[in-house]
């Protein structure tokens, strides 16, 4: 299909660098107040597996304070979680570096959301097919449910997208995206590190 193999990839280059460069004082304010708020780095990295799943490093802005106990080891996720870092969660403010990841070709604006690399094991031959595309920035799962969904129905609606993606399905979906980010419903999907881990699919 010509949008899934040329439109859609020229699209997430344009749309990227258009997006940077207005969001660009947006983005400057609020590295500042991440430097001030939870210190450096501003940028929280990790690795994510991407288009077949190829692993690349995800860009994110910090929302999660470095606390340790008595033995050093890391605080719980939701222990280190600041009232500022929940708000820019919430808001889906610190996905915004992921503009980044878009325009250097690890993800696009829509399509399953990038998880965890150890989760990679766990999924089924069916729902390994949800790497067949360049994760999200947001997605089909997100819009649908996002966290009131089951791991599996997740999942499953990561096969539909990938299936069926051209490009209405792509703006219906960013459409239902702007409006639950106006809803301040925020878009952030399962790889959310405060969220129930996917341990596999006897799990519920």
């Amino acid at each position: 299909m010509i949008y899934r193999k040329y439109l859609k990839r020229l699209f997430d280059i344009i749309g990227s660098c258009i997006f940077l460069v207005i969001l660009s004082p947006i983005l400057f304010i609020i590295g500042v107040a991440v430097r001030i708020k939870l210190g450096a780095p501003i940028i929280y990295v990790q690795e994510r597996p991407g288009y077949q799943e190829k692993i690349f490093n995800l860009y994110k802005f910090r929302s999660m304070k470095e606390a340790k106990d008595k033995e050093g080891k890391d605080l719980s996720d939701e222990e280190r979680l600041t009232s500022f870092g929940k708000k820019l969660r919430a808001s889906s403010l610190d996905e915004l570096p992921e503009l980044i990841n878009i325009l250097k070709g690890d993800m696009s604006f829509v399509g399953p959301r990038p998880l965890l690399v150890e989760y990679l094991p766990r999924y089924n031959e069916k729902h390994r097919h949800r790497h067949d595309v360049r994760p999200g920035l947001t997605g089909y799962a997100q819009v649908i449910g996002r966290n009131s969904l089951s791991w599996e129905e997740k999942f499953d609606l990561d096969i539909e997208y990938v299936s069926e993606t051209n490009f209405l399905f792509d703006l219906e979906i960013l459409g239902k995206t702007i409006i639950k980010v106006l809803k301040k419903d925020g878009i952030a999907g399962a790889d959310s590190e405060t969220m129930t881990r996917f341990t596999g699919y006897d799990e519920r």
